[in-house]
């Protein structure tokens, strides 16, 4: 499998009492095939992984399977802190229809380089489906250095590299020097990274514009920078919702997905803006300021 184009990272909606919303989630998959993406991701960052429970997993890929249909790849992240309880994540995830799962570094340890590699070697061997590599060290506290990514890539125990280290040269170092696809996770560089080579965005605002970013994407392959930017320009003015909520009062992570969710509940895609616990929610005046927001980018 080769992966490229636009892989939003779905968020998760819950109803009010903390179960995953199925029949939200129907229509924000709906409406992300609609737009004309290449693939989902569901159990990312942005579909706060690291907060599901078992049966929260499990309901979430069983209805994203089921509402896709094959129409594209769907990749399960199988994210935690060690490798045995990835492979567990990452079997049931097989099992449960994923075209692919994705998989960051071990974490809570400080694992040695070599030590991620295996660590990635053995997910690769317990499971029948390709394995993605996710950088994201601000989150797991170690990043997938270029040399690593190397080591994976020409071993074949990865198949693509989604990158949210906001690191745009150790990126650029990747695509010189790996022939495997390398997405970015950035919504704000979309446009330059797809300009160096990156194969596709996976990005957390394509929750609330899908046509946005499959736009910005066409544009930038084909070559038309003056629209890619453009479309850029549009989307980065609309990333200003995850700047709204008042940090004195919740944290980084529930402004930024409190906001894509605030925002989908104001599209009508979900019905309940809810995060998984701890995280806090928005206020109304919070949500009334992206819903002027998403008025003045065109949603």
């Amino acid at each position: 499998m080769r992966l490229e184009g636009v892989v939003p990272p779905l968020v998760t909606p819950i109803d009010r009492h903390g179960e995953v919303d199925r029949r939200s989630l129907e229509r924000v998959i709906t409406h992300q095939l609609a737009a004309g993406v290449d693939g989902v991701f569901v159990g990312g960052s942005t579909g706060e992984v690291a907060l599901l429970d078992t049966a929260q997993r499990r309901e979430l890929l069983q209805t994203t399977v089921a509402v896709v249909g094959g129409a594209v790849p769907v990749l399960a992240g199988a994210v935690d802190t060690g490798t045995r309880r990835v492979i567990e994540h990452a079997r049931a995830a097989e099992q449960l229809g994923a075209d692919a799962v994705v998989v960051t570094a071990p974490f809570y340890i400080r694992p040695h380089p070599d030590e991620v590699l295996e660590h990635f070697r053995q997910v690769h061997r317990a499971v029948g489906v390709p394995v993605v590599a996710y950088d994201i060290p601000g989150a797991v506290g170690t990043a997938l250095t270029p040399d690593l990514v190397v080591a994976l890539a020409e071993s074949k125990t990865v198949v693509a590299l989604k990158d949210s280290s906001g690191d745009l040269a150790s990126f650029r170092e990747v695509l010189r020097r790996c022939d495997i696809p390398a997405l970015t996770g950035s919504e704000l560089f979309a446009d330059t990274a797809v300009g160096l080579g990156a194969a596709g965005i996976v990005p957390g605002l394509g929750n609330v514009d899908p046509h946005g970013y499959v736009r910005l994407y066409r544009a930038a392959r084909t070559g038309d920078r003056g629209a890619a930017r453009a479309e850029q320009d549009r989307l980065a003015a609309l990333f200003r919702i995850t700047r709204v909520a008042d940090t004195r009062r919740i944290g980084g992570t529930a402004a930024a997905l409190g906001a894509f969710k605030a925002a989908m509940a104001v599209l009508g895609l979900i019905d309940c803006p809810a995060p998984n616990p701890p995280l806090g929610p928005l206020t109304d005046e919070e949500t009334r300021a992206i819903a002027d927001i998403l008025g003045e980018c065109g949603l």
